[in-house]
């Protein structure tokens, strides 16, 4: 991406950032669904593609549905978008109103233990409006990891915006961050981590719907090295404003095994935690990139 293009991205982005900020929440929302019609109707690369990933969350789904299905997603994945453009602004009041996660006991639990909690979440509604809820109505700092975008200053916005909500936000860099994860854990800090896309040679092979995928070692490694507990947490969207989700039950570290096994069993646990959660609710996983191994063997 040249120079040119870059500030043109930023721009974008940064009128997105101020402008929507701007608009009446019903606004906002009638915005984000005629982007996401206007999308959907062009039948572009992201749209075809989050349609084949539908394809395998939902097997037996004729063509209709799957229509139906990609074109909710969209909608789904523009609400995403406008609520992140107008969480700084929002009365933090609401999340506690808003946000409603079943079992959210087993998470209080966590992080009261003092051992530190790592939660894992595929992408799946708002990441971000539930981290939100935890800083806020948990009163519970966390630290999380974004990957670096281009151009930077587009990143940084990315960064400005989650430190406004109360995260720490580290460069996805390998090594560097993995240390200062480890040790928040050891401090009895909470992580919070997007797991469900890894297509580095350190990601771990799991089985997806039936077949390969691979997932970040990150959440398991961490729960290996520090004794943190790993939480599997899965989000879904109901009537506007709400978001709703669950925490599921505690991923333990394999008695035995070496390290990778234990590392390979636990990622496959919290992939299939992943898989109950995107089953039930699959219009809401806005995952437009090829996930699949044999899809991307599919490249020329």
């Amino acid at each position: 991406m040249g120079a040119t293009q870059d500030r043109l991205v930023d721009g974008l982005y940064g009128l997105g950032w101020a402008g929507v900020k701007k608009l009446p929440e019903p606004a906002a929302a009638a915005l984000g669904r005629k982007i996401a019609d206007v999308a959907w109707k062009r039948r572009g690369k992201s749209v075809l593609r989050l349609e084949s990933n539908l394809a395998r969350v939902v097997p037996d789904a004729t063509p209709e549905r799957l229509r139906e299905l990609s074109h909710a997603g969209m909608r789904s994945y523009m609400r995403y978008w406008m609520e992140s453009f107008r969480l700084p602004t929002m009365d933090p009041e609401r999340f506690g109103r808003e946000v409603r996660l079943q079992d959210d006991h087993v998470l209080r639990e966590a992080i009261a233990s003092g051992r530190g909690v790592v939660a894992a979440l595929p992408h799946l509604a708002n990441w971000d409006l539930a981290g939100a809820w935890v800083t806020s109505h948990l009163g519970v700092p966390f630290t999380t990891v974004a990957e670096r975008l281009k151009p930077e200053s587009l990143y940084d916005r990315f960064v400005a915006y989650r430190e406004s909500l109360g995260m720490e936000v580290l460069p996805h860099n390998g090594g560097a961050s993995f240390g200062t994860l480890a040790r928040r854990l050891r401090s009895g800090g909470l992580i919070c981590l997007v797991a469900d896309r890894d297509l580095s040679s350190s990601g771990v092979e799991v089985d997806f719907f039936g077949s390969t995928a691979r997932m970040p070692a990150g959440p398991a490694l961490l729960a290996q090295q520090t004794g943190a507990i790993l939480l599997p947490v899965t989000l879904y969207y109901g009537d506007a404003p709400y978001l709703y989700g669950r925490v599921h039950p505690a991923v333990e570290v394999p008695k035995d095994g070496t390290r990778v096994e234990k590392t390979a069993a636990m990622t496959q646990a919290v992939a299939d935690a992943f898989a109950r959660g995107i089953a039930e609710h699959p219009q809401d996983w806005h995952m437009l990139q090829r996930l699949w191994l044999d899809d991307l063997e599919e490249r020329p």
